[in-house]
């Protein structure tokens, strides 16, 4: 037998984070208000932090844990032929991420975007992700398509080794740790790098000018360049606030105010489950371990204080770098109402490009594109949760086009009138589960395993409010195809395309997975395995298995079959 056939596979979720760990810094040195993006939410989350080890006493983080609960990343991409999307998946997979979920941004109203996608990430516990778009050219006029699909015909993205890479993990089920390695170099100097190098400038500026500018970031560039990289906030209101005061757009006195209410929201939210969601290295034994602690206004105040000198030292004075702004507003639902995330970025940069034309000539030119965007992640909804989501957030949008410069001339009010909409909704992990609004995990208490066998009922909720259960939320690992269309509207300046092809096309997931070779893998059928499992198990140890009505058992044990068949698949 060969060596090639006897050499140990790499671990692909270790790679998984050196890729992301390489993706982060080859971002950084393109991008300099990227790096101080990350500072500045490090600063925000040790603030947080700060606050959290009040009031729990006995919670604190080393700087290794802070790192790893600041460092998850997501990103976006954006690809421009079904080709060159085989070539991206097979490139996800030998690091264990899979396609997620479908999107079909071209069917958002005054946000649409002529692109579909999917995200690649693992499928349990995943703490990096990828939002990877598909150009599609039905969306344009015949004459334009054929002009885009030319330019994009005459790019090679992948390497020949990288291909050979590709198809060797996909024959083989895995790389050698130096062929990832080998693999993560090719995406960090080819495959995701920034260049600056583009090509036909007259047809870049006709796509700007006609309201496609995604198209031209994705038809007119040489590679597959991230778009943004996204870290992860504690706080996702200070997080805002601080980036504002340290980009110039907040002075100090407002800095403060607002960052007064951002921790006394942290204060009144951050309960245990705030903390199993937003920290994984701990579980509920030991969080419930902590002591409960007061946070007073004083104290509030000097943390708001102390953060406001800190982001006013030299090296956090963001405003002599090139930077278009911060969005006035956070995508997603109110900091209120803990589902789903939220989502906020500084806007996108104009930077120098240069075009090399077909005939050998330059052109000089700029282009705006790559943005920085910051997220909070918060409970997994069902889809009755989602649709109530969506309700609310329609009322929410309406309310604020009706006075869109609230925002700018009262942000307080503009909140208060944008939470409003989401008001049906509990605000509480225990209300959103009772109301089946979001998917849980649940396990048998102490106290529940003495009674076992003389508990009287099957009633989830109630079995946790007698103590015989306890529970936690799933946390939503995916995106939201209306909040990414708002960031990618405000940072290209452009509120929605109008689809130029000869009819509207209706996309599916199946259009994808076509392309890809490889099933979407749907994130309701992993949290409704994931909450069934974790019942199934509660309801034996408690002796109530065989209590539970037919129906209702067979019911659980199916989800947890879809489940065990998604990761078998995988």
């Amino acid at each position: 037998m060969s060596t090639a056939h006897t050499r140990a596979r790499a671990d692909k979720r270790a790679m998984q984070h050196r890729l992301f760990t390489e993706l982060s810094a080859m971002f950084g040195r393109e991008v300099p208000l990227y790096d101080k993006s990350l500072l500045v939410n490090r600063v925000v989350n040790e603030a947080a932090c700060d606050l959290l080890g009040r009031r729990h006493r006995g919670f604190g983080l080393s700087a290794e844990q802070l790192e790893k609960t600041s460092g998850e990343r997501h990103g976006a991409i954006r690809i421009g032929t079904p080709e060159e999307y085989r070539w991206i998946a097979g490139f996800f997979d030998a690091f264990a991420m899979r396609p997620h979920s479908f999107y079909d941004m071209t069917a958002l109203g005054a946000k649409s975007q002529p692109i579909i996608a999917t995200a690649f990430r693992s499928v349990l516990g995943p703490e990096h992700r990828v939002f990877t778009s598909l150009l599609m050219l039905d969306c344009f006029a015949p004459a334009t398509a054929a002009r885009v699909g030319e330019a994009l015909a005459q790019r090679r993205v992948f390497t020949d080794r990288a291909r050979e890479l590709v198809l060797k993990n996909e024959r083989d089920g895995g790389l050698a740790e130096d062929e990832s390695e080998e693999l993560i170099r090719e995406g960090t100097t080819r495959i995701f790098k920034w260049t600056g190098r583009a090509r036909d400038h007259q047809l870049y500026t006709e796509l700007s000018d006609a309201g496609f500018k995604i198209a031209a970031d994705i038809a007119c560039f040489d590679s597959h360049h991230l778009n943004h990289l996204t870290p992860n906030t504690l706080c996702m209101d200070l997080y805002t606030a601080a980036m504002k005061h340290c980009l110039g757009e907040l002075d100090r006195a407002t800095f403060v105010r607002r960052a007064e209410r951002a921790l006394a929201w942290l204060r009144a939210t951050a309960d245990r489950h705030y903390m199993l969601l937003h920290f994984r290295h701990l579980d509920a034994d030991t969080i419930d371990a902590f002591e409960p602690g007061d946070v007073s206004d004083q104290a509030i105040g000097g943390i708001a204080g102390a953060l406001a000198e800190r982001l006013g030292e030299a090296d956090l004075d963001l405003r002599g770098l090139r930077h278009s702004g911060f969005k006035d507003f956070t995508e997603g639902p109110p900091a209120d109402t803990p589902v789903l995330l939220r989502q906020d970025s500084y806007k996108a940069l104009t930077e120098p490009v240069v075009f090399h034309e077909a005939d050998g000539s330059t052109v000089p030119s700029v282009h705006t594109a790559r943005f920085g965007e910051i997220e909070q992640r918060f409970y997994a909804t069902t889809p009755e949760g989602r649709a109530m989501y969506d309700r609310c957030l329609a009322d929410a949008e309406a309310a604020r086009a009706k006075d869109p410069g609230l925002v700018q001339r009262d942000f307080e009010a503009y909140e208060a009138r944008f939470a409003a909409g989401f008001a049906e909704f509990p605000k509480t992990l225990p209300g959103l589960l009772r109301a089946r609004l979001v998917f849980g995990r649940y396990r048998a208490t102490r106290a529940g395993l003495a009674a076992a066998g003389t508990i009287g009922t099957t009633d989830v909720a109630e079995l946790a409010s007698k103590g015989f259960v306890d529970f936690e939320g799933l946390r939503y690992e995916d995106f939201l195809p209306f909040s990414a269309a708002g960031i990618f509207a405000s940072n290209l300046g452009q509120y929605g395309t109008q689809a130029a092809g000869a009819e509207r096309r209706t996309y599916s997931a199946a259009v994808l997975e076509e392309i890809m070779g490889r099933a979407i893998v749907d994130p309701n059928v992993i949290n409704r395995g994931l909450e069934a499992e974790s019942l199934l198990e509660t309801y034996r140890d408690l002796g109530l298995l065989e209590r539970l009505n037919t129906e209702d058992r067979a019911g659980l044990e199916v989800a947890v079959a879809e489940l065990r068949q998604v990761l078998g698949d995988g």
